[in-house]
Order: C-alpha cells, then structure tokens, then sequence
C-alpha cells in the first residue's frame, strides 16, 4: 500500500532561464522552481535518449575512477538495509564513469535489471568543463568571513529509491533526464520517521525505516503523524527542487535512466565543523547522564546555543567574552585544539 500523500510542495512559475530568486532559497520550506534549467544542453539531450547523454558526458570524463551503488535486481532499486538492519543491501564498487555509464545504457530496456547508481559524483573532479554550460549562480549573500564552497555533484542510475533522510547543507536539485518524486518531511518529524543505524550509510545520516510503498502501521505507528506533515514534490526535466537543510526527503528516480545534478551550500562559517561531531560526542558523553542532569544540560544548550546566541555574553565586558563572543577563525582553532586535547586524556 502506497501511503498517500495530498499535500503538493509550491511552485514558482515564469522564472527566467537560469534565474534563482533570492527569496525562494531565503525561505524555510522547499519550493519548485519550475523549467529553470530546462536550456542546458544535457537537459534538451536528455529529451531525446539516455545515448544523447552519455555521448554529451563522456568527452568531459577526466577518467577519475569513482564509486557505484550496485544492488541485485531483487531490491528492486530501493537502496536500504538489509533485512536486521546490520548491514547494507548494495555493494560500492569502483568504477570508470564511462564503462558504468555503458552499463546502464545496456540494462536500460530489461524488465528486471540489477540496481545501479552512481551517487554524489563531484562534477568538477570528474567532469572538468561540463559546467560551463551547464551551471546555475545561486544567489548568496556576500560574507567577510570564508563559508562552505557550492558543491556541485551529478547522480545518475535506472529506477533507484534513495530512502528517506537529511542533509545538513541546504540543497537545489537539478532534474536533468528523466523524472523524480521527493517525499519531503520538516525536520520535526524525526521521531515519527523511526531512523535506523547511524553508522552504515555512506553520509553518516540515518535511513526511515518506513517502506513508504507498504508502511507497517503496526510497528511504526507514528508515521502516520508523520504523513500529517509530508509533501511531494515532483520534478520534471529542467525543474529544480530548493531543499534546505535538515529536511527529511525520499527521492524515486522514476525512468529508466535518470540524471539529477545537485548543488550543495551552507552560509554558516567553514571554520565551524560539521554538526554531526556534536551528536556524536553528546552520545558519548550526555546520553547516559541521569535524567535531571540531563535537563539541566538542555537548558544550558538552549542559553547557550539554541536561543539568541548573543544573550549569553551580552552582559559581560567584551575583554572578557571569550568562547561567548563573536567567534572567529583563531577562537576555532583554538577551541577545536581544547576539545582534542580533552579528547585525547
């Protein structure tokens, strides 16, 4: 049973080729920009034959081997656990992008193919000069201070289910060739989409249990509270998806060669690190506190991180603001060097 899901993501229509509005990524939902990349040249190739495409890709190729999901035809292209969640259902194979490229072509047209993808391939590392006319200008707010660099990838494969999950950048997906549907929940409803395992995906994010296409309401009653919150947002070649950060988003590639190409940013410092280390070090040392000193620490992040970040030092002399103050490459460095030292006794 599909679950059934009426709640359509927004759509911004008329935008000019290539055209990113400010206020559309400024936002804290996702939205579809409808056609924005509709002129690229691997979109209009993409219309006539997966062969277009390929042909177009392949001169780009530096030769780079590269990473591929490969799973048997009997996972039916749903890239998960395997059945006690101790493991993958797919292997990662090194691969030539062109031989693997040919791969798909030729499994194109059989009614029960093997699963294959290649996932987060940085376009730059491996296709050097595909971007000059093929490449959109996110329109990002300048900053004195250095901030992650857009990372540009292209994901490619046959019918594949990447299951739902989150990101901790803010996202645009590009469909390029074929079409896609995103099932996309707020962040919130974490605890109602049953995550697995932490540490088997390749991203470090974990996969919802939950087969959207047959939900077992028995043992995962609450996703029904999560469906009260999702959105579908579908995709058709030259549509790009904004997705921000920390939404939770499953995303069906639905033909039988599919091309998406994303672009990843966040607009906080680079000297920050990735959050990811602060649920893992919490996990190591505050999940097992007793239950008020657990309280007591949320009140302590919510003054000292979740709430206004400036409370916390407003009423102290500047001189003496230390970590509280405005931080800064050399107060990182710093703390980063206290916290390894801590780490390391």
């Amino acid at each position: 049973m599909t679950v059934k899901i009426s709640r359509q993501t927004p759509v911004i229509n008329n935008l000019p080729p290539g055209k990113i509005p400010k206020e559309a990524i400024n936002g804290q939902s996702p939205v579809i920009l409808k056609g924005v990349v509709k002129h690229w040249p691997l979109v209009m190739l993409g219309k006539q034959s997966s062969r277009k495409v390929v042909d177009y890709l392949t001169p780009y190729y530096n030769g780079k081997p590269s990473f591929a999901y490969v799973g048997g035809s009997d996972i039916k292209g749903r890239f998960f656990y395997n059945e006690d969640a101790t493991q993958l259902n797919y292997q990662s194979e090194q691969v030539q992008v062109d031989a693997f490229l040919e791969r798909l072509i030729e499994v194109e047209d059989q009614p029960n193919p093997p699963s294959l993808y290649i996932a987060s391939n940085v376009i730059d590392t491996h296709f050097p000069g595909l971007r000059e006319h093929n490449d959109l200008t996110i329109p990002r707010p300048q900053s004195d201070i250095p901030l992650e660099s857009n990372r540009v990838s292209i994901w490619i494969g046959n019918k594949t289910t990447a299951c739902a999950h989150y990101d901790a950048s803010d996202n645009l997906a590009c469909c390029i060739m074929g079409k896609r549907r995103f099932t996309l929940f707020p962040p919130s409803q974490v605890e109602n989409l049953y995550p697995g395992p932490l540490h088997l995906t390749p991203g470090g994010q974990a996969l919802s249990m939950v087969d959207f296409d047959n939900p077992d309401f028995d043992k995962y009653p609450n996703f029904k509270i999560a469906l009260d919150h999702a959105e579908i947002a579908k995709l058709e070649p030259g549509d790009v998806l904004y997705l921000p950060s920390m939404w939770w988003h499953q995303v069906e590639g639905l033909a039988n060669f599919n091309v998406l190409v994303n672009y990843w940013w966040s607009e906080s410092p680079l000297y920050c690190g990735a959050a990811m280390n602060v649920l893992y070090h919490a996990m190591l040392s505050m999940r097992h506190k007793p239950e008020h000193e657990k309280r007591a620490w949320k009140h302590l992040f919510d003054y000292y991180i979740f709430d206004n970040t400036g409370k916390a030092a407003a009423h102290l002399p500047e001189q003496a603001q230390g970590y509280l103050g405005e931080l800064d490459p050399q107060k990182a460095r710093s703390l980063r060097a206290m916290l390894l030292n801590k780490l390391n006794r």
